[in-house]
């Protein structure tokens, strides 16, 4: 079965968190991650990695456990980065006006047959020609 929903790099962020801040944010985050129907992309897994290894990060994450968090999220089914996405997601900045990263995260989306992303770094319900984001930390 295809998963059914993209998850961003958020909700993996937020999933390990320890800053009081997202105390509201953790547990929906790792209910989330908890579900079987997820996908990824290497670029959220690397995004992940990088932010959860910032010194300046609130309970910062060595590198050897953010790498075994990066292993453990394989579980999902992990999109690559490929040229196709790279060439649409340039032509999905430029439609909905919206940063390449956040574009690249829609294409893989959309090449792995999710028609769904959990993100709260997109407008909440937005349809992005076939992807709809999905804000689960939305009050």
């Amino acid at each position: 079965m295809p998963a059914a929903r993209f998850v961003d790099t958020n909700v993996l962020l937020y999933a390990v968190s320890t800053d009081p801040r997202d105390s509201t944010k953790v547990p929906i985050a790792q209910a989330i991650l908890c579900e079987p129907d997820l996908a990824l992309s290497a670029q959220v897994l690397q995004e992940f990695y990088a932010q959860a290894t910032r010194a300046s990060r609130l309970g910062a994450l060595t590198h050897a456990q953010a790498r075994t968090l990066v292993v453990s999220f394989l579980r999902y089914p992990v999109q690559d980065l490929t040229t196709p996405i790279v060439l649409a997601a340039s032509e999905t900045a430029e439609r909905f006006r919206i940063g390449y990263w956040d574009a690249a995260i829609l294409e893989a989306a959309r090449v792995m047959g999710c028609r769904e992303v959990l993100s709260e770094d997109l407008s909440h319900g937005q349809d992005y020609g076939g992807v709809i984001v999905t804000n689960p930390f939305a009050a």
